[in-house]
C-alpha cells in the first residue's frame, strides 16, 4: 500500500491530483495544509510520497524547506509549483535523491508520469526544470570561464576567510592590486559581496565546499 499526503492548498491543483492518486488502488490518501501536519503525517509513515507546494505553506524559506526533505529520507518529495527558483531546484537535484520537480503548468499527463516514477522510488524532472537547471549551468560555466587564473586564486582566499592583507601577503602583491582583483570578480560573476561571490564560485565548481568555508 502507497502512502500520499497532498500539501497543496491551492484547490484546483489538489483537485487534479486527488484524481491522479485515486487512479492506484492500493493508494491511501492524506491531506496536510500546513507544516505541523505535514511533519505530523510523515512521523506516522516515513516512507510517504509527498506532493507539495511548499509556496503556499507556512515553510519558512528554502532552507527550512531543505531541512525538512533530509530529515525524512524514505519519503518521495514531488515538488509541484511555479516557483522554484533556479537555485532552489539546483540545490534540491544535487543535494537530495528523492525529490521530483513538476510545473504547474505542466501537461496532466506529467503528473501522472511523475507519481508512477515516485512510486517506483526514482526521481522524475518535467522538461521544463531540466532546461531550467541546463541554461543555469550553462551560465555560471560561462561566468568562470571569464575569470583569470589569478581571479581564481584570490577567490579561493577569500573562501578560506583570509583577509585582503593576508591574501596580497602571500602573492607579492598590494592590497589595492588584490582589492582590484576582488572588485574585477565581483563585476564578472554580477555580484556584490564576498560572501555572494564565494557561494557562486562553489556552485559553478571553481573551488571546492568540503576544503572552504563560507
Amino acid at each position: 500500500m502507497t502512502n500520499f499526503i497532498l500539501a497543496d492548498n491551492q484547490e484546483l491543483t489538489a483537485f487534479a491530483l486527488k484524481t491522479l492518486i485515486r487512479e492506484h488502488e492500493s493508494a491511501t490518501l492524506h491531506n496536510a495544509t500546513d507544516k505541523e501536519q505535514l511533519v505530523k503525517q510523515l512521523q506516522a509513515e516515513e516512507s510517504s510520497i509527498v506532493l507539495l507546494d511548499y509556496t503556499l505553506f507556512n515553510i519558512e524559506d528554502e532552507d527550512q524547506l531543505l531541512i525538512i526533505i533530509e530529515r525524512f529520507p524514505h519519503a518521495q518529495w514531488l515538488m509541484v509549483s511555479d516557483d522554484l527558483t533556479a537555485p532552489l531546484m539546483r540545490k534540491l537535484v544535487y543535494t537530495v535523491r528523492n525529490v521530483s520537480i513538476v510545473f504547474k503548468d505542466s501537461p496532466f499527463k506529467l503528473f501522472r508520469h511523475a507519481i508512477e516514477y515516485a512510486i517506483r522510488g526514482e526521481r522524475y524532472l518535467c522538461q521544463r526544470a531540466a532546461e531550467v537547471l541546463i541554461c543555469q549551468q550553462a551560465e555560471e560555466e560561462q561566468h568562470s570561464k571569464v575569470l583569470t587564473h589569478t581571479e581564481i586564486e584570490i577567490l579561493r582566499g577569500v573562501a578560506q576567510g583570509k583577509t585582503t592583507k593576508e591574501i596580497a601577503y602571500e602573492r607579492f602583491s598590494s592590497v589595492h592590486t588584490v582589492n582590484t582583483h576582488k572588485k574585477n570578480i565581483f563585476r564578472k560573476l554580477q555580484v556584490n559581496t564576498a560572501h555572494e561571490a564565494v557561494k557562486y564560485a562553489f556552485r559553478a565548481g571553481l573551488v571546492d565546499p568540503s576544503e572552504f568555508y563560507i
